[in-house]
């Protein structure tokens, strides 16, 4: 599949870089463009602009991190922080504002209560967003930081 926009969504696990990797052969042969998006997810109990430091330095590491291997494959990045209630809302909602042409999500192979689950926000995606989802899960049993609620 060829794009010429293509949105990630990250949040720190070893998923997202294959998913970037992914998302920029698909960009490359139309000299498109990456767009990386974490996710802080601010409680309803605390202003949308609530100081979120430990949150926002992370987050700040993670697209450090991806920027570094955009320049490393020679692509055309963007990487943005973003404050919302829930994950899923956003990315949607950022993929409708840049009229991307797909989403690729990776997703860390995990288990909650004996299952695989891809939690709450990578379903969300596939079900409403307005475009291709690609979803790049990791292998099982691969150690990869998990940050619950983004992927």
């Amino acid at each position: 599949m060829q794009a010429s926009r293509v949105l990630v969504p990250v949040c720190g696990v070893e998923a997202d870089e294959e998913a970037l990797t992914l998302a920029c052969e698909m960009i490359r042969p139309a000299k498109g463009k990456v767009y990386v998006l974490y996710v802080i997810e601010v409680r309803r109990s605390l202003p949308l602009d609530a100081d979120v430091e430990a949150e926002n330095a992370r987050g700040e590491d993670v697209l450090q991190r991806m920027e570094k291997l955009g320049e490393k494959l020679r692509v055309d990045l963007e990487a943005e922080i973003l404050r919302a209630r829930e994950a899923g809302p956003a990315v949607v909602q950022e993929a409708v504002d840049r009229q991307v042409q797909a989403i690729v999500i990776g997703a860390p192979y995990r288990r909650h209560h004996g299952v695989f689950s891809l939690g709450q926000t990578a379903p969300y995606i596939l079900r409403n967003a307005p475009c291709p989802v690609l979803l790049w899960r990791q292998e099982i049993g691969m150690n990869g930081k998990s940050h619950d609620g983004h992927s």
